[in-house]
Order: structure tokens, then C-alpha cells, then sequence
């Protein structure tokens, strides 16, 4: 990955997070954990970790539902000139490493 796409992954990682923040309803904490950005930085894809997670549907729903809303206001609050599309897809990473975790603690 070019140090220009590192930059623009974090922005969008960022800015999202700051968005669904803004933008949630509060009845669980939707997580941005990491970001992919295509080369020709036309895609990205933003992962998300949500607790409880028995609303991890809902969740991701609501962020499919709030994509264009994302899309407009990144196009506000950052200097690109072309916002990528987005896609959300759960962090399953992060949610395997904490049940690992719990395993773990089993011990």
C-alpha cells in the first residue's frame, strides 16, 4: 500500500467513525476497526465490530442504509477529489481474537 492510500484509508477510517458516532441510535456501539481502499481508490471497504452482538444485523444494516449520507459527508469534510464507493463487512478478525480471549480466560 503507497503512503498516499495509507493516508486516505486512515481519513475514511476516521471520518466514518466520527459519522456513525453522530449518526447511531445508541442502542449498540458500532466499532470502525479497519479500512481497505482499492488501488485505484475507487472502493473502500470499512470493517465494523458492534456490541451487543445480537445487533450485529441491525448494525450492519443501518450503515448499508446511512452509505450515501457517509459518501456526502466525507465529500464535506475531506479534500479528495473522488470519494470511493463504500462497502461494510463485519470485523470477524476482532471478533475472533476476543473469543480467543475468552477462551483464554477460561483457563
Amino acid at each position: 500500500m503507497t503512503l498516499k492510500q495509507d493516508k486516505v484509508k486512515e481519513n475514511i477510517k476516521n471520518a466514518a467513525a466520527n459519522f456513525l458516532g453522530k449518526e447511531s441510535n445508541r442502542t449498540s456501539l458500532i466499532t470502525v476497526t479497519d479500512a481497505n481502499i482499492s488501488k485505484d481508490m475507487k472502493k473502500a471497504t470499512l470493517f465494523i465490530s458492534v456490541l451487543p452482538e445480537s445487533g450485529e444485523e441491525d448494525a450492519l444494516n443501518f450503515v448499508k442504509r446511512k452509505r450515501s449520507d457517509l459518501r456526502d459527508y466525507l465529500k464535506k469534510n475531506l479534500e479528495m477529489r473522488i470519494i470511493p464507493f463504500l462497502d461494510f463487512e463485519l470485523d470477524m478478525g476482532e471478533k475472533n481474537r476476543q473469543r480467543i480471549d475468552e477462551l483464554s480466560s477460561d483457563l
